[in-house]
């Protein structure tokens, strides 16, 4: 190729990089954000010494805080496991946000109109149940059609999240609405509330339990390694045998289920309550935690912990520093970049054009 026809800069696929080199990426990436936020301190003239110390203290300092920390990160943790086994199958699932808000609305129906008739435990083994089909049978629809006429499922399941996000918006003002013109859904009585476990509802032990029966699922059977053949290649996949549609429908249902529970957890552990807002953005977040957690189950303990700390930090920020929100979400998105951004550079690697050779920068 001549020089004039050669890309200035172009990308280039890295063979696999030595462990310690991967992790010194990882941590110099870290550091940097550490950096970048210490100059955002500067800028609006606080020391970056209080900022951080205020962020760690407003999230861990105390056991009250350190309980919202973990509330905040339960959800986060339930829906990355959830999105897993999809992204590990090249099928794109943003549709998490519906699908916790579906499982929401089929747990609710239950803590609503039968709590008076079911014992609390039952109650509650049922509503986590029928949160996990709704949550998984609305997941399917996509899949179906991914699987029958080939469809765009980034697409499919992003619009499919309004949907589902309107339709408890007409519940709220609707069929089950509380005071009449209040549009607010009645709480949940007490049977139909999660018990609480040291401080925290027990989501907490359930998305830990679930976090090991995922490494396993992935790792061990035999529905994880057709995920891992499909995924690889579709076409692999049918010359061994193998029914494409029917694991893509499998595995988005069981998408849909985790996230389904998720929801289960989040009205009957977090806010007792059914409103449109019950995933608060989870579902996209956890996109970043499956990532940075490169599909692997127990690394998400960690960065959803890591996301629990920020956001509940930056809150407190705000209130103790007068640092406003915005501010408080710049850095936070100042680590989630960086943090992304390591994992570019893990990956590939940026070639210049210089003169007649190319200089290879190895990031």
């Amino acid at each position: 190729m001549r020089e004039g026809n050669t890309p200035l800069v172009r990308l280039a696929k890295r063979d696999a990089m030595p462990r310690g080199q991967v992790w010194a990426i990882r941590v110099g990436s870290f550091v940097l954000a550490i950096l970048i936020g210490a100059l955002i301190f500067l800028l609006l003239g606080h020391s970056p010494f209080q900022g951080y110390a205020t962020i760690l203290d407003g999230s861990l300092g105390k056991a009250t805080v350190f309980r919202q920390t973990v509330r905040i990160a339960v959800p986060l943790l339930g829906t990355a496991l959830a999105i897993a086994p999809c992204f590990k199958m090249r099928f794109w699932n943003i549709g998490a946000e519906g699908q916790i808000t579906a499982g929401a609305v089929g747990a609710s129906w239950l803590a609503l109109f039968c709590a008076d008739s079911i014992p609390g435990p039952v109650l509650l083994v049922l509503m986590a149940a029928l949160g996990a089909l709704f949550g998984g049978l609305w997941a399917l629809v996509p899949a179906f059609f991914k699987a029958r006429w080939g469809t765009n499922e980034t697409l499919f399941t992003l619009m499919m999240n309004y949907i589902m996000i309107g339709i408890v918006r007409w519940l709220q003002g609707g069929p089950w609405e509380g005071r009449p013109g209040s549009q607010i859904i009645p709480e949940f009585a007490d049977n139909a509330l999660l018990p609480r476990v040291f401080g925290v509802h027990c989501g907490w032990i359930i998305v830990l339990v679930l976090t090991v029966l995922m490494f396993l699922y992935m790792k061990y059977t035999k529905q994880g390694y057709e995920i891992a053949v499909v995924g690889e290649s579709e076409n692999t996949a049918r010359y061994a045998g193998m029914n494409v549609a029917k694991v893509v429908m499998r595995t988005m249902f069981l998408s849909g289920a985790l996230s389904g529970l998720v929801g289960f957890i989040v009205v009957s552990g977090a806010d007792g309550t059914l409103h449109a807002e019950v995933a608060a953005g989870v579902g996209f977040t956890a996109i970043t935690v499956a990532w940075l957690a490169q599909l692997n189950p127990f690394a998400m303990i960690a960065i959803s912990f890591l996301l629990g700390v920020l956001e509940k930090g930056s809150d407190t920020l705000q209130t103790r520093m007068e640092v406003p929100a915005s501010i408080s979400d710049i850095i936070t998105g100042v680590f989630l970049f960086c943090m992304l951004g390591c994992e570019f550079f893990i990956n590939y690697r940026l070639i210049f054009r210089k003169g007649r050779k190319e200089a290879a920068i190895h990031g």
